[in-house]
Parts: structure tokens; C-alpha cells; sequence
């Protein structure tokens, strides 16, 4: 396989991608043929992939417009995977032109993308480093640039954390990140989850293998093991919900329930 322009050296094109699959579902063309057979093999399982991902786009959006509506200007995004429309950048910068995003990722592609993206914009950057090592996040110079922590910011853990295994403590990550925010900073955090959705064993079974089998593991958590990473923040009204339920701007369509599946929440640090 030819490798395009985009894509760094060393990266093995035979091997799928998380933030690519991600990229695909999304109607992004920053993706490779294993990426594409991965993704359409996940939605032989649970076809409704893109509309939650869509959905979990269209929150963080929002999600990012209350922060700025509330006077945050400093935005945290861990896991921004590949830029596409409405990244956090353009929409807090669109809020606020002083805004200052640092966008942090392990992915190579999603790395090499953003710095094309982001050329030019002195309010913004990114850094190649993994949640499961939190201070190397806090400690990266993206992070020592753009963002004060003693101002309030807003983290970002939108579709990440149900890529962290529980041997990976996510908890422990979060924590660690939490206790280097000042207050009046927000959490804003999307979460899979089977909860809601009409799937089969068989059904749920097969999304996770495949995801398994990309050595991505897809690990789904409960409403109440969501919860647990809002501890030491107080929710945000209406609380931890379906993501198109988190403040919608139009009447929500209720007729397909994968929109509807996983959860979306913005905590407040006291």
C-alpha cells in the first residue's frame, strides 16, 4: 500500500486505529483500508457507531460553548484523535479569539494532523503523550505553554476513557488530573456504555472483539462507573445523561436509540 502524504513514517498501515476508525465513522478521510474494514466489521455488530459517535461530536461542541459561555479560556482536550469539523479550538476561539487550547493524543496520525491543522494559530497546539500517564500530560511543554493551572480550564475526556482498561487504573488518571485543576474548572466527559441500547449478547460481544482484536479493548462501563471519575466535581444541570440529552439546542429525535446510548456529563471543580 502506497503511503499518503498525511501519514507519518513508521506508522504500520496494517494495523487498525482507534483514532482512525473514529475518523472514518465520522465521514473523515484520514483513514486506511484496514481502518475502514475494522470499523464496518464493528457495525455489523451495532450499526448505530455512526450516530453515536456523531452525537458524542455534537456534545463536546456544546459542552465546549457553555465553558466558554461560563468564562473559561483554557481548554484541556486528552484523546482529540484526528482534527475534523468544529474542533475544540474553533469553537472556543469562535467564543472567545483569546481562548487557549492544548490538544494531547498517542496516535501518530492524530498528532502529525493537528500540527498541520493548527500552523499558524500561537493559541493552540499539541503534544503526542497517553492518559494513563497523567503527568507526563501536566509536565509536556504544550501544557506549560498554553495552559495555567492556577486559572480555571476546562479538561476534555470525550471518548477516551472507555479505551483504558481497569489494570490501567483510569480512576487513578483522573484523580491525578483533577487534584492539578483549580477550582471553577469543568470536566467534560463522554463515556460508551451498553446501557439503553437494544443489543444482543451476541451483538455486544462482537463490538467489543473486534475491538479487541485491533488491541484497542473497548471496555463498557455503567452509569455508575461513569460517575465515579465525576468525584470531586459537582454535576452540571441535567447532570450525567444520553449524550444528545446534555443541553440540546433542537427537539431531540427519539425514534433511533443508538444516538441515545453511552453518557455525557459536565462536572464543576468546588
Amino acid at each position: 500500500m502506497e503511503r499518503p502524504a498525511w501519514a507519518p513514517q513508521g506508522i504500520d498501515l496494517t494495523v487498525p486505529s482507534v483514532s482512525r476508525i473514529y475518523d472514518f465513522y465520522l465521514g473523515g478521510s484520514h483513514n486506511f483500508e484496514v481502518d475502514r474494514q475494522a470499523a464496518r466489521k464493528a457495525m455489523e455488530f451495532m450499526p448505530g457507531l455512526p450516530k453515536i459517535m456523531q452525537a458524542n461530536r455534537a456534545f463536546m461542541r456544546r459542552a465546549v460553548r457553555f465553558a466558554a459561555d461560563e468564562g473559561i479560556t483554557q481548554f484541556l482536550d486528552i484523546g482529540s484523535g484526528i482534527p475534523t469539523f468544529g474542533n475544540v479550538h474553533e469553537v472556543a476561539q469562535a467564543a472567545n479569539p483569546e481562548a487557549r487550547v492544548a490538544y494531547i493524543d498517542h496516535d501518530p496520525v492524530a498528532v502529525a494532523h493537528s500540527q498541520a491543522v493548527l500552523a499558524g494559530n500561537d493559541r493552540a497546539g499539541v503534544a503526542a503523550a497517553d492518559l494513563r500517564k497523567p503527568q507526563e500530560i501536566l509536565n509536556s511543554p504544550v501544557v506549560g505553554e498554553l495552559i495555567d493551572l492556577d486559572r480555571p480550564v476546562a479538561l476534555l475526556l470525550v471518548a477516551v476513557l472507555h479505551f483504558v482498561e481497569d489494570a490501567d487504573d483510569p480512576q487513578a488518571a483522573v484523580d491525578t488530573l483533577r487534584d492539578a485543576l483549580a477550582p471553577g474548572s469543568v470536566l467534560i466527559l463522554t463515556h460508551a456504555s451498553y446501557e439503553g441500547i437494544p443489543l444482543t449478547q451476541e451483538q455486544a460481544g462482537g463490538t467489543v472483539g473486534v475491538y479487541k482484536n485491533i488491541k484497542n479493548p473497548l471496555i463498557m462501563r455503567s452509569r455508575e462507573q461513569v460517575m465515579r471519575f465525576f468525584e470531586g466535581f459537582e454535576m452540571v444541570e441535567p447532570g450525567l445523561v444520553a449524550m444528545p440529552e446534555w443541553r440540546p439546542q433542537t427537539p431531540l429525535a427519539q425514534e433511533d436509540p443508538f444516538a441515545f446510548s453511552g453518557f455525557a456529563g459536565v462536572g464543576r471543580k468546588a
